[in-house]
C-alpha cells in the first residue's frame, strides 16, 4: 500500500484524480492487475503511457492555476475589479500587489498539480517498465522512447515546481516513504540528471513540419535543459548562461531535430499548426476529440458578448476578467514606467498589432481585442456591453478607470479618475486573442482545431540572444532577435534592436512581445531581478526577494509535516 500512500501524500490534499477530458468511464474488473493481465495489446500500453500526458495537457493548457502564477502579478496582465465583478475577497488585487499568503487557492493548486504530475508519471513508468514490448510487436526502441518520455515529463513537472517554490521533495518511485523538501541545488541537479539520461533516447524529429502529436521529442527535452541552465542563477545562484547558449545554438542548428522559424506567425498559432515548422512541443486539440482552447486565455479574458463579434459562435463568450496592464492613464497619456503597458510596446506597423479578424478558411490577422468591436468582415456582428455599456457597441481601451463617469460630479474630468486594480469597467484593458484563434459561426467546426504551442524555436533564438548580451556581444544579440522580429513587418523593421538600444528593459520588452501570454513572464522577470524590484502601473515594488517564490499552502504542509515553509511567509 505504500504506492497509494505516496500518491496521496505527495499530492497533498488530492483525494481523487481530477479528469477533465472525455473518456470511457465504464470500468473493467480484474481479480489481479499485473502487466500480463492488463497490457495485452499495444493500445493498452499507449493508454497507460498517455495518462500522465492527459494531466499535463490539463495543467499546462487548460487549468488557470499555472497560467495565473506566471502571468498575473507581472507587468503583462491584471484582473481588475470591474464594477461589482471580480472582487472575490480582493484575491486578485492581493496577487497584483504581491501580497502572497499561505491560504491562496492558486498556490495550493500550483503545488498539488505539479506534484500530481510527478506521481502519475513515475506510476506510469513503473508499469511500462514491466511490459514485454517485443512480445506485443512494438518497433525496436519503443520501450526506451516511452520510458524516456515519462522521465522527461517528470523533469518538466519538477522544473515547474522548482521555478515556483524552490527545492521540493524528490522521488524516483511511488513506492517510497514520504519525504521532506530537498535543497534548491539538489532539486536542480536531479532535474538535470533526469534530462541528461532521457534526451538521447527521445525520438528526434527528422522531417520538417512532421505532424506534432503531443509526444516529447528530443528537442523538447533539450529546451527543458536549456531553461534549467538559463535560469540557474535565480534557481541556485550559479550562472550557467554558457551552457544555455550552447543548447540554444544547437537547437537552431538542427542538432536535436529539424525545425525553423515560421515565416508567418499565424501558422504557429493557427488552425493547422500541428504541422508548424517552429513548434517543438504542443498540446493537441481537435474538434470533437481532444478539445482545448486554453481556458485561462479564453474563458477568463474576452468580453462577455464577444461571441457576437464572431457571429454568435457557441461557447465563445467569457467571464471578462484578465486584461493587459494599461499603457495609458485615464487622460490618454502614456505611463513612463520601464515595465508595463504591453499593447503600447508593439510598434504600430507590427502586423500583430491589429484587431483579431477571422477571414475564413483558417485565415486571420491580428491578436488584439482593442477599440470598437465591430467585425469588419460582417459589420452586423458586434460585441455589445453588459454592464456600464449595456446595449452599446463595446470599445475596449488601454486604460483602467470609471471612464463612463467622466463629466459627473464625482469625476468632472478624466484627470480626476482613479486608475488602479480596484476601479475598472467592463471595457477596461486590451485583451489578446493569441494562443488559439477562433473561427466565426460560419465555420464553427474549426473552433478546436488549433493546438496550443508550449515550446517553439523562437525561444532558442531569444535565449541565445540574451546569453550573447550577457556575454557582452550586443551586436550578435541584436541580430539574433531581429532574425525573429523580421516576420512581423511588411517592410523594414522601423525599430530594430541594436547594440545601442539593447539593455535590460529592451530585452525584457522583446521577451514580452514575442511570448505575450505564453506563461513565462514571471520567470523572465525573476531572472532579471525585476519581479520584486520594479514598479508598473499601480503595482509598487516590494523589494522582498522572498517573494520571487511562492509560499506553500497551509494544506500542503498539513498533509506532509516534513515540509518546511519558504522564508518570508
Amino acid at each position: 500500500m505504500k504506492k497509494l500512500n505516496i500518491l496521496g501524500l505527495f499530492m497533498a490534499a488530492f483525494a481523487t484524480l481530477v479528469l477533465n477530458t472525455s473518456c470511457d468511464v465504464e470500468p473493467t474488473f480484474y481479480s489481479q492487475v499485473t502487466p500480463e493481465t492488463f497490457f495485452t495489446s499495444q493500445d493498452a500500453v499507449w493508454d497507460r503511457f498517455n495518462r500522465p500526458f492527459t494531466h499535463w495537457r490539463w495543467y499546462a493548457g487548460y487549468n488557470e492555476t499555472y497560467w495565473t502564477t506566471q502571468e498575473l502579478g507581472t507587468d503583462e496582465f491584471c484582473l481588475p475589479t470591474r464594477g461589482s465583478d471580480w472582487y472575490d475577497g480582493a484575491n486578485y488585487q492581493k496577487w497584483h500587489h504581491h501580497e502572497f499568503t499561505d491560504h491562496m487557492n492558486f498556490v495550493d493548486g500550483a503545488w498539488n498539480l505539479f506534484a500530481q504530475g510527478v506521481a502519475l508519471s513515475w506510476d506510469a513508468l513503473e508499469d511500462l517498465s514491466k511490459v514485454d514490448f517485443d512480445k506485443l510487436g512494438f518497433a525496436p526502441g519503443s520501450r526506451e522512447s516511452m520510458l524516456s518520455q515519462q522521465t522527461a515529463l517528470v523533469a518538466d513537472f519538477y522544473l515547474r515546481g522548482l521555478d515556483l517554490f524552490g527545492g521540493v521533495p524528490l522521488y524516483t518511485t511511488t513506492q517510497s516513504e514520504v519525504k521532506g523538501r530537498s535543497t534548491d541545488l539538489e532539486t536542480f541537479n536531479f532535474i538535470d540528471s533526469l534530462l541528461t539520461a532521457a534526451i538521447p533516447n527521445l525520438p528526434k524529429k527528422t522531417e520538417m513540419g512532421q505532424k506534432e502529436t503531443g509526444l516529447i521529442h528530443q528537442a523538447a527535452g533539450a529546451v527543458l535543459q536549456m531553461r534549467l541552465y538559463f535560469n540557474a542563477e535565480s534557481y541556485i545562484g550559479q550562472p550557467m548562461y554558457d551552457k544555455a547558449a550552447k543548447i540554444a545554438q544547437d537547437l537552431i542548428n538542427g542538432v536535436y531535430g529539424n525545425y525553423e522559424l515560421d515565416k508567418d506567425w499565424t501558422k504557429t498559432f493557427g488552425f493547422t499548426n500541428d504541422t508548424s515548422h517552429e513548434i517543438i512541443w504542443s498540446i493537441p486539440s481537435e474538434y470533437s476529440k481532444l478539445e482545448n482552447r486554453g481556458y485561462a486565455m479564453w474563458g477568463w479574458t474576452v468580453p462577455y458578448n464577444y461571441k457576437d463579434y464572431l457571429g454568435g459562435l457557441p461557447d465563445s463568450g467569457s467571464n471578462n476578467g484578465f486584461g493587459l496592464q494599461p499603457g495609458l492613464d485615464p487622460t490618454g497619456k502614456p505611463y513612463t514606467f520601464n515595465l508595463s503597458g504591453p499593447y503600447n510596446k508593439f510598434n504600430d506597423k507590427d502586423i500583430r498589432k491589429k484587431n483579431y479578424v477571422y477571414y475564413g478558411d483558417g485565415k486571420y490577422e491580428g491578436m488584439f481585442i482593442a477599440g470598437k468591436l465591430v467585425n469588419p468582415v460582417n459589420p452586423d456582428w458586434v460585441c455589445t456591453g453588459s454592464r456600464e455599456y449595456a446595449g452599446q457597441v463595446l470599445s475596449t481601451v488601454d486604460m483602467v478607470g470609471y471612464l463612463s463617469k467622466v463629466g459627473t460630479a464625482e469625476f468632472p474630468t478624466a484627470e480626476s479618475l482613479v486608475s488602479d486594480i480596484g476601479h475598472a469597467e467592463e471595457n477596461s484593458c486590451i485583451r489578446i486573442q493569441k494562443i488559439v484563434p477562433s473561427p466565426t459561426i460560419n465555420e464553427k467546426n474549426m473552433m478546436h482545431e488549433a493546438d496550443i504551442p508550449v515550446m517553439r524555436l523562437a525561444e532558442a533564438y531569444y535565449t541565445l540572444a540574451e546569453c550573447q548580451m550577457r556575454a557582452g556581444d550586443k551586436e550578435a544579440a541584436a541580430k539574433t532577435i531581429n532574425d525573429v522580429r523580421a516576420r512581423y513587418f511588411e517592410g523594414a523593421d522601423p525599430d530594430p534592436v541594436t547594440a545601442t538600444n539593447l539593455d535590460k528593459y529592451r530585452m525584457l520588452d522583446e521577451w514580452m512581445m514575442e511570448f505575450l501570454g505564453e506563461m513565462r513572464r514571471r520567470t523572465d522577470l525573476v531572472r532579471w531581478n525585476a519581479y520584486v524590484t520594479e514598479d508598473w502601473w499601480d503595482h509598487k515594488a516590494t523589494n522582498n526577494p522572498n517573494f520571487n517564490r511562492f509560499p506553500l499552502h497551509y494544506g500542503v504542509i498539513g498533509a506532509n509535516n516534513l515540509l518546511q515553509q519558504n522564508p518570508g511567509y
